[in-house]
């Protein structure tokens, strides 16, 4: 393998983030803050060339996109996540056996977490903050589309971490290769946790391939059921905040439901969608009502591959139902786990709604739009979990520590 001896410094490097206090990982973290301010053209001359060889008009370009608004909020988000309490040594149980052990079970690192991740350089920074304050070194695999945008990224942390006398391999960036892909999903006993973050294609592969640990994130197709019970005023501006906020993210709504009794009220929900000229593949009785109302060259009959997309575009599918356990199938047929929504007035029909829903995340009277690991108050995340097996929702500082047992005798031995 070409890059044994890259994971084997990396894992040397973990190791010592164990002698960091929190105060002095805050501090660095709040030092690295200031210098993405204070550097922020050089990060923005490196994005502008990344950006030039993508087409504006591909959804993704949004996402691969920088400017000084998205520095700040990045700088926000690491110094939120500096000024959080340590996820380390907290003690999660305890207890005394009847042979006098005590047991102690603490929280602790991972040691290196690895993370691929497609065209998102602001990812590149949420890692670094998230594992360098829970005391994780870091192997990056970006994509091409963003390398020149990550590589002036960990460039900037690693003259920051060399300031402080950290070696700069806890933070480590991978070529934007196939190769490297295969390669550090191949690097047992030197990544502990592989995190890939981003479509369903990149997912399933790093699940198929991996011979390390994986946690599944990112991908999301996302619904949100407008009940017979809905509210239009309310329901209107969710649906609009769900699906323009940002398209190219894994939170923005992908499906309408709608009960059939409210179909009178579809083209009124839809209408801020105009302003932002989404495409919208609507089933039967909804491209009966909309057709002379919503735009004909916005509006297409859906079609089987309609549902179950994740369009990360001005694209939404509409589907009636007769129900809301109608509703419920297709949510469980074309859903992923990752975020669904009820707009009701009812709150029996809300309750039953949440929980059956299986997904990370279920909202009533709000859009999807909040899945994010900032907007829940933690900081930042390293991506949204939509498997059960750990964690699940926004991974954030204590979704990335694991535990040991600590145990304390005096000279107890077993029978």
């Amino acid at each position: 393998m070409q890059l044994t001896e890259t994971f084997r410094r990396v894992k040397v490097a973990s190791r010592s983030l164990g002698n960091l206090t929190d105060a002095q990982r805050s501090h660095i973290l709040n030092t690295v803050a200031d210098t993405i301010i204070d550097f922020k053209e050089r990060i923005l001359a490196a994005n502008e060339k990344d950006l030039t060889k993508m087409d504006p008009k591909n959804p993704l370009y949004d996402r691969l996109q920088l400017t000084e608004k998205r520095l700040d909020g990045i700088t926000a988000d690491m110094r939120n996540v500096a000024s959080l309490p340590s996820p380390l040594g907290h003690v999660t149980k305890e207890k005394t056996l009847p042979n006098g052990l005590r047991l102690h079970r603490v929280s602790v690192p991972f040691g290196v977490i690895g993370m691929i991740y497609e065209a998102r350089p602001n990812v590149t920074f949420d890692v670094f903050s998230l594992c360098f304050k829970s005391g994780n070194a870091c192997v990056l695999k970006g994509g091409s589309d963003a390398d020149l945008s990550n590589q002036a990224a960990v460039e900037l942390i690693h003259d920051v971490l060399k300031r402080f006398d950290i070696n700069p391999d806890v933070v480590t960036l991978l070529p934007a290769t196939h190769e490297a892909t295969g390669e550090m999903l191949n690097a047992v006993g030197y990544i502990d946790l592989c995190i890939p973050r981003g479509g369903r294609r990149l997912i399933d592969f790093v699940r198929d391939t991996a011979r390390i640990p994986v946690i599944e994130t990112g991908a999301g197709v996302v619904n949100t059921y407008f009940d017979k019970d809905g509210n239009v005023e309310i329901g209107k501006k969710i649906i609009n905040n769900a699906k323009t906020r940002r398209v190219s993210v894994c939170n923005a709504l992908d499906c309408l439901i709608i009960h059939e009794s409210r179909l009178g009220d579809l083209f009124e929900l839809v209408k801020p969608l105009l302003d932002h000229k989404v495409m919208l593949y609507a089933d039967g009785s909804a491209f009966q009502l909309l057709a002379g109302q919503y735009p004909d060259i916005l509006l297409q009959p859906a079609t089987t591959d309609s549902f179950g997309t994740e369009f990360m575009d001005y694209k939404m599918a509409i589907r009636t139902v007769s129900s809301l356990d109608e509703a419920l199938a297709h949510i469980d047929q074309y859903g992923s786990g990752h975020s669904e929504a009820i707009i009701t007035d009812n709150i029996e029909t809300a309750r039953r709604f949440q929980s059956y829903v299986d997904a990370a995340c279920v909202y009533w009277n709000a859009p999807t739009s909040f899945t994010d690991g900032a907007q829940f108050g933690l900081g930042a995340e390293i991506g949204i979990s939509t498997q059960k097996l750990g964690p699940r929702g926004p991974m954030a500082l204590e979704e990335i520590t694991t535990y040991k047992w600590i145990i304390e005798g005096e000279g107890q031995v077993r029978n």
